[in-house]
């Protein structure tokens, strides 16, 4: 019998097991730990509440999460309640795929004025995950910035634009609906450092902008390259500026919320006193390399709101060697040490879409059946219940998810899949019934 340890119960994790019931069947059993009282990880916290289709795949996991040899062990932290080493004592294999939930720091001046914050937590505030239900991030002013050309930014504008009426069927916390509904932001500003050819947002997430009910988008005709040159691109990113270029060529909407792209823009500091108030920018150009350029040309943008879509970083664990420029834990093509293992975002950094984390974790897989051979053995399971019984742990289990997840359709609004609870707390006593 091989047993095997998942820390992180997201995207990466449960691909990882999946592979391990594909390689083994009967011969292996798997504990998906995680820290949360919930499972899905990125699914449930990280994707935006309107794409619903996207976190449809959770019950693919689901279905892994039900059979005999694949257990979830929520509620569980590592370093409080159990320490890496003692589960490399008792596990054959333990794989971490704890993802990259932490935002990077942004390094300009007054980034840490109240006002800034990052998408992940952002994100997490209106996803209703426990570390972020209380943000409450400053909504009353009229304009926001946003640093970053990627799908995340893109969501967080959307988000932050969107009617009451357009979150019908999302499963946006009430919280955040109510706060959002309250807000007086008419002016959205997207920073991005480079042009629009080199902007990393895709054709779905770009064209949802053109559906909204009260915003539009705003980019400078100015701004676009010539499109002859847009001939040099691949398919997708080809699409995406035939959507920018029909943008421009819109001009002024009468919707009044503005989601305004503004490229070669570098963000050099953050104003105000004792909250944000504007962020200063430098005008940029490209140099031969394709790298932006300060130009000494500057400017301020009136913002009370300031969300950081500069990227995120796995978390350290004590134990671990970590690449603190990388933001991950430090591995060799996935390995981190004699039965220890990274997959997914912990392992490569924050690159990818929820489906790279598949073939990733099955290569993973494959690496830990050539490092075990024929042995395997270790106590595993039966091992890490007792430890955990003898320190008193809480433990959450699959068939309790099913519980709170069965209360959380339950409190859901009418056009709502759910309503999600936001504190450890009110899980653990939704799972009693």
């Amino acid at each position: 019998m091989r047993h095997i340890a998942v820390i992180g119960s997201g995207p990466a994790g449960y691909y990882t097991a999946e592979a391990c019931q594909r390689l083994w069947g009967d011969v292996v059993r798997v504990d998906i730990i995680d820290r949360l009282p919930v499972p899905f990880g990125l699914i449930r916290s990280g994707v935006a509440p309107d794409h619903q289709s996207i976190k449809g795949v959770s019950r693919r996991y689901e279905a892994v999460a039900l059979t005999d040899n694949i257990r979830f062990v929520g509620n569980v932290t590592i370093g409080r309640d159990v320490s890496i080493e003692e589960l490399r004592g008792l596990y054959d294999a333990v794989v971490l795929a704890t993802g990259a939930p932490h935002d990077r720091k942004l390094d300009i001046a007054g980034a840490e004025l109240p006002g800034v914050v990052g998408s992940a937590a952002l994100v997490g505030w209106y996803n209703g995950h426990p570390d972020y239900a209380e943000l409450a991030p400053p909504l009353a002013g009229p304009g926001a910035v946003i640093i970053g050309h990627g799908n995340v930014a893109l969501d967080v504008a959307r988000v932050l634009a969107k009617a009451q009426q357009e979150f019908a069927g999302s499963d946006i916390v009430a919280h955040a609906l109510a706060a959002l509904d309250a807000a007086t932001i008419d002016t959205i500003t997207l920073l991005g450092r480079r042009g629009p050819h080199q902007i990393a947002m895709t054709t779905k997430e770009v064209a949802e902008l053109n559906d909204l009910a009260r915003a539009a988008p705003v980019i400078d005709p100015a701004d676009l390259p010539p499109i002859e040159d847009d001939a040099q691109l691949d398919t997708g990113h080809r699409k995406v500026m035939a959507q920018l270029r029909a943008y421009a060529a819109r001009g002024d909407s009468p919707k009044p919320i503005r989601i305004v792209f503004d490229f070669y823009a570098m963000p050099v500091a953050i104003e105000g006193g004792d909250r944000v108030q504007g962020v200063r920018v430098e005008r940029t150009r490209l140099d031969e390399d394709g790298h932006a350029v300060g130009t000494g040309e500057t400017y301020t943008i009136p913002a009370s709101l300031v969300v950081s879509c500069v990227g995120y970083r796995t978390p350290p664990i004590e134990g671990v060697p970590y690449d603190d420029s990388a933001g991950r834990f430090a591995n060799d093509e996935g390995r981190v040490g004699p039965g220890l293992y990274a997959v997914g975002w912990a392992r490569r950094g924050p690159t990818g879409t929820i489906g790279t984390n598949r073939p990733d974790g099955y290569a993973i897989v494959e690496k830990i059946a050539a490092d075990i051979g024929e042995g395997g053995g270790k106590s595993g399971r039966p091992a890490l219940d007792s430890l955990l019984a003898e320190r008193g742990v809480d433990v959450v289990t699959f068939r309790d998810w099913q519980k709170i997840e069965t209360a959380e359709v339950a409190a859901a609004r009418a056009d709502a899949p759910r309503e999600k609870f936001t504190t450890v707390e009110a899980m653990l006593a939704a799972r009693e019934g």
